[in-house]
This record gives C-alpha cells, sequence and structure tokens, in this order.
C-alpha cells in the first residue's frame, strides 16, 4: 500500500474510522471529520482511492472488487483487527464491497448519500459510464464547475460551493475516471444486501438529488437492522455541507455500537 497516499489523525493506538471518498474527491473530504475523531477517540485514515490525486495510477481497471480489495489491504496495514468503514457515494459502494469480500476486514460499517451501485437499470448504468466522456470534454476544471452544482443543497453558500470546485479539480484525471464510472455502472449490490452481517447506519441529506434519500431509505431496508438518518439543509455532501450534524449521528451510531 505504500503507493497509496493516506492522512491519519488522531492517536496512533487508537481504534480506526476508514475513510472512503466519493467519485470525484479525495482524502480531504473527511477533513471535517476531525473532531468527530476527537470525540470518539478513534484514528481517521482517509485515502486517495488508487488513481486519485496524490495515489498512483493502477496498471488497468480495478473495478469496484479491486478498489474494495486495495481497501482491505490498507486496512490491513492501518490496524491489526476490523475497523470501522465510513464510505460516501462511490466511497459506500466501494465500502460496501468491501464488507462483502472481506467481512472480517469491517466492524461497523456507514453508508453517507450512497447506493446500491449504478448497475440497477440499463439506463443509468450507460449515464455512469459517459460520464467521463464529460470530463474530457470540459476538462477538469469546467467539469468541476459544472458538476460541483448538483453536489450540495440550494442553500449551500458560495465558499462551500467553491471549496468543492477546487478539491475536484487535482483529484480526478483519466483514465481512473473513466474506470471509476465503470465500476458503479458494474454495481448492483441489491441482492447481496442481506449478506451484510455487521452494525450499519446509511444517512443521506435530505437534498440530495445524486443519490436521493428513498436510494438510502432502500440501501437501509435490504441490510439487517440498518439505522437510517436524513442530515436536514444538506445535500449530497453532507459530511461536509453540514458537518456537525452529520458528525453527531455518526457519533451516536458509533458510540451505540462499542458500549
Amino acid at each position: 500500500m505504500s503507493n497509496v497516499f493516506r492522512w491519519s489523525y488522531g492517536a496512533h493506538d487508537a481504534p480506526v474510522l476508514a475513510c472512503l471518498h466519493g467519485i470525484g474527491s479525495c482524502a480531504d473530504a473527511f477533513l471535517g471529520q476531525r473532531p468527530l475523531a476527537e470525540r470518539l477517540g478513534v484514528r481517521l485514515v482517509s485515502w486517495d482511492a488508487p488513481g486519485y490525486r496524490y495515489s498512483a495510477d493502477p496498471d488497468d481497471a480495478p473495478g469496484i472488487d479491486g478498489w474494495a480489495d486495495a481497501a482491505a489491504s490498507l486496512i490491513a496495514a492501518e490496524s491489526d483487527g476490523p475497523v470501522a468503514v465510513l464510505g460516501v457515494s462511490w466511497g459506500g459502494v466501494t465500502a460496501t464491497r468491501l464488507v462483502l469480500r472481506h467481512p472480517d476486514a469491517v466492524s461497523s460499517l456507514i453508508l453517507a448519500d450512497s447506493s446500491a451501485g449504478g448497475g440497477t437499470k440499463p439506463e443509468q448504468a450507460e449515464a455512469m459510464r459517459a460520464r467521463a466522456a464529460d470530463f474530457v470534454d470540459l476538462g477538469a476544471e469546467g467539469f468541476a464547475a459544472a458538476r460541483s452544482q448538483r453536489l450540495v443543497s440550494p442553500s449551500a453558500g458560495a465558499e462551500l460551493r467553491a471549496h468543492v470546485v477546487e478539491m475536484m479539480i487535482p483529484s480526478i484525471r483519466m483514465p481512473c475516471y473513466q474506470w471509476a464510472c465503470d465500476s458503479m455502472a458494474e454495481s448492483n449490490h441489491y441482492p447481496e444486501l442481506g449478506r451484510i452481517a455487521v452494525p450499519t447506519l446509511v444517512v443521506v441529506g435530505e437534498h440530495d438529488e445524486v443519490t436521493p434519500p428513498r436510494a438510502s431509505q432502500r440501501l437501509a431496508e435490504g441490510i439487517a437492522d440498518a439505522r437510517y438518518v436524513e442530515i436536514a439543509a444538506a445535500g449530497h455532501l453532507a459530511n461536509q455541507e453540514q458537518p456537525d450534524a452529520f458528525n453527531d449521528a455518526i457519533a451516536e451510531f458509533i458510540e451505540g455500537v462499542t458500549g
């Protein structure tokens, strides 16, 4: 895992909360969760997924299995046992595949503004595959400016909108963005959700236009005993737009799991 960039925040010997970012983002998407680490006494470990920002490109398309396996390797390098995993959007799909492929690596699961994957409907899968063409046509700056408008709620301020754009521009590149879009298009976890046996929280921004609350509700309904929380006044990036409310929801869940 030496070619995968990650930062950590918290005591070296603290329990790990592994954070997996969305398809257009990077490790710094979780900077707003540092107060959560302090509150819970955990160590945040947040990566740039292989092929993103500071991490090296894979030799070929990893598929969602490959990114999940890389996440399992990260966990093994950072912890002697299973860890709590927080995945946002594509990171949530990766986290779902992670717990399905490597159940011993995950102690609890948090799926934020996520879905069962982009392969649940043919037209949705095609739209996912085609998204990378917009990146090529518009360039990094144009694509980030256009895409970011859907990632936050209508009430989001200019500062947050600018921050999302600034984070996206250096984070994604070809061919890995195409591969990530393809991995989403190939994923449909609905038939397998019943195999998830770890405590799970599904959380979503009430104004999420990318993966609306109903998609998160369906996730929660498919996972035994999963909890469901909506974050008020938040869009697709609930953890960045309303970090205090988001952190409260995560803290309540993890405190309940760990006793």
